[in-house]
């Protein structure tokens, strides 16, 4: 006897929208997020468009479309509404259009972190070299994108965009990080920078850094506090060497070296090197 596919799926939708709120129809489309932001790093890299001002307009202006309704979509699944509202609708008009007038400082930012690829690896033939085969900028550059969103309140495309990143490196930084100019990841596997980490400039990262949180306080019920600072903060001029693990609210002091394979949980004198 067939499966009764009529009821199957009716009783897969049913189960998910009792679960996420009757939210199912405002869930991001990962693979439209996807391909969104390919389109906003080939404008910030200037990849594929020969130069053509009209090509640039059109694709910003898709971008910016396909955006305001995946941040829509973002915005309905922490609202309690069952349909688009309103303030949903217009705040993510307003944080679409807030994006598309901060892409040149974005791009900005990026430059330095293709310039601190090239300074910072002897292997590096030219700038270009770092921007096309450098895991590193490849998820700076969809991190800082996706900072931008985070700090506007948008939580879930920011997530999907960063996660796409990391399986597309093996580098996971979340969006919430806050990282100054001049950020190089060297060869790039296994870094892993968490939601509070606030990293200074011209940071160096070396595979595997870990900076991470330690355990963290639970509230009454037994749940986790959320919105504490719980990572490190890595001070200006500060390299970081292969598999280096650092937790907690610490600070390492601008200038400092430390290590490879090093397990550090407390602060950092500025200007040490952890040997």
């Amino acid at each position: 006897m067939a499966p009764d596919y009529d009821s199957i799926t009716q009783a897969l939708q049913n189960t998910f929208d009792q679960t996420f709120y009757d939210k199912a129809p405002h869930i991001p489309t990962t693979t439209d997020v996807v391909r969104l932001f390919e389109g906003f790093r080939a404008l910030l890299c200037q990849y594929s468009l020969y130069n053509m001002r009209q090509d640039q307009q059109r694709l910003l202006a898709q971008c910016a479309e396909e955006l305001e309704k995946q941040i829509l979509n973002s915005l309905c699944l922490l609202c309690r509404q069952k349909a688009d509202c309103e303030a949903c609708r217009a705040e993510a008009a307003h944080i679409t259009q807030d994006f598309v007038r901060a892409l040149p400082d974005i791009q900005r930012l990026l430059v330095t972190d293709i310039r601190a690829a090239y300074e910072g690896d002897p292997a590096a033939v030219d700038e270009i070299e770092t921007l096309l085969c450098y895991p590193g900028v490849l998820a700076i550059t969809y991190q800082r994108m996706a900072h931008f969103l985070y700090r506007r309140g948008v939580r879930i495309v920011p997530r999907i965009i960063t996660e796409h990143a990391h399986s597309l490196t093996g580098i996971d930084i979340h969006p919430g990080a806050q990282i100054g100019p001049a950020f190089f990841i060297d060869h790039g596997t296994g870094v892993v920078i968490g939601e509070t980490c606030v990293i200074g400039e011209h940071v160096k990262l070396y595979q595997g850094v870990t900076l991470g949180a330690k355990s963290f306080p639970l509230d009454e019920k037994g749940n986790p506090v959320k919105g504490i600072q719980r990572h490190p903060h890595i001070e200006d001029d500060v390299i970081i060497y292969a598999e280096t693990t650092i937790l907690g609210n610490i600070t390492i002091g601008k200038g400092s070296v430390i290590g490879a394979n090093k397990w550090i949980t407390q602060d950092v004198p500025p200007n040490s090197k952890i040997n």
